[in-house]
């Protein structure tokens, strides 16, 4: 960070306007509320810039802020707050469809609730949300007898979703609608919804609100969300190899002192989330804990704006604490009496997924033993502007077990996820 503080001052600075409240974790971030004007003297990559409030200096997170010289109703008028142009667009092409229909874990699990309930969903109203090419939709037809299902995606593929309904002989069940969550019309309501409409640390992307729209306006009384439940797991762990690629490398590459760069590479590496990580169940300090439930009944559109968990951690085995590591599980309840449950898990104990895991990496690496404790809370702050985006908080206590030792170490830190 040398470099880009003595060659600030040499940059004109330009004024932006904070979009909401961030609070900053440690000493290199700032905290600023909704409306604050800043002055960003370097935009030190997409996600980070370099700013300065009231005559402090700090890293903010750049998707916060909007141009100071921008009207604010002129600004939200300029780009979909969704961004569903974007959103909707990549779902339009076959790179991710290919990623899910390959993930077999996440199909086979919406295979085996259809072909478990095939008796009780004879003669039901189904409806798929974000259908893509319509596999759950054409699960339905094949292994059960629903009356109709309604196949429903706004993204262009629901024009190849047409075809291969019509191919797979599925017509004459299903029915696709192209169109939002929010804006289609049915002839009548539905017996049961399902939807893959999880993301990244659970929530992310925030699809899970259209769900629920949906479920308020077309879900008769009495009937079944699928999934119907969902958690969050939390576990403290070891990140040695991903430590050792961005951060220890700089120690001494090609026999040089490099160091001047780490702080750098923590700015870049660590203060995003790390999606698609894998953890080794070995690399787990800790039992894991759930640390946020959803009931898909229950939940509504206004809990998502804050979500709070809290965890306690008792330490099993002496190691490196290097973050955090999160992953969920869904649950699908059965349509019959006394029924199995189905269930989603992406932890690391399970098959792997395509979402895998995510990671979030402390700023610097403590050593923890054996009989220690970890504490806290976590909050999944959702971005009142951006409204697929979210901030993910993590506050920690770490309690020794030992006389030594016999201290308490606090530690919080925030990580911006947006795409």
């Amino acid at each position: 960070m040398q470099t880009e503080k003595e060659d600030e001052d040499d940059t004109s600075p330009e004024e932006c306007v904070a979009m909401s409240d961030f609070t900053g974790s440690g000493s290199d971030q700032l905290s600023f509320s909704s409306g604050d004007k800043l002055l960003v003297y370097i935009k030190s990559s997409s996600d980070w810039w370099w700013a300065e409030l009231r005559g402090v200096r700090g890293y903010v997170p750049a998707s916060y802020l909007r141009p100071g010289d921008a009207e604010e109703e002129d600004d939200t008028s300029l780009e979909d707050p969704w961004q569903d142009e974007e959103y909707f667009g990549s779902y339009g092409t076959l790179r991710l469809h290919l990623e899910m229909l390959s993930d077999k874990s996440r199909t086979e699990a919406y295979r085996q609730v259809i072909l478990r309930n095939s008796a009780s969903l004879r003669n039901k109203v189904v409806m798929d949300l974000g259908c893509g090419t319509g596999i759950i939709s054409m699960f339905c037809a094949q292994l059960a007898q629903p009356s109709v299902v309604y196949a429903v995606e706004a993204s262009s593929m629901a024009e190849y979703t047409r075809q291969l309904v019509k191919q797979n002989n599925c017509e004459e069940v299903v029915t696709v609608l192209q169109g939002r969550a929010e804006e289609i019309e049915l002839p009548e309501q539905v017996d049961v919804l399902v939807s893959e409409w999880m993301g990244n640390c659970l929530l992310f992307e925030f699809m899970v609100e259209s769900v629920l729209l949906v479920r308020d306006r077309w879900l008769r009384d009495g009937g079944v969300m699928w999934p119907s439940s969902a958690a969050l797991t939390l576990v403290p762990c070891q990140a040695d190899s991903y430590y050792a690629e961005k951060m220890a490398f700089w120690e001494q590459p090609y026999g040089l002192d490099f160091t001047p760069l780490q702080p750098l590479a923590q700015q870049e590496f660590f203060t995003k989330p790390k999606f698609s990580h894998l953890i080794e169940p070995n690399d787990c300090l800790t039992a894991p804990c759930d640390v946020i439930y959803l009931d898909m009944y229950t939940l509504q559109v206004k809990d998502l704006e804050e979500i709070k968990g809290q965890f306690h951690f008792c330490v099993e085995k002496s190691g490196v604490f290097h973050g955090f590591t999160a992953w969920f599980t869904v649950h699908f309840e059965s349509l019959e009496t006394g029924g199995a449950t189905v269930e989603l898990n992406t932890g690391p104990n399970s098959e792997p997924t395509h979402w895998k895991q995510t990671l979030f990496m402390l700023d610097r690496p403590i050593s923890i033993y054996a009989g220690d404790s970890i504490s806290g809370n976590i909050v999944l702050h959702r971005n009142p502007v951006w409204r697929r985006h979210m901030t993910v908080t993590l506050h920690w206590n770490i309690n020794s077990a030992t006389e030594e030792t016999d201290n308490c170490q606090v530690g919080t830190k925030v990580f911006p996820m947006w795409r």
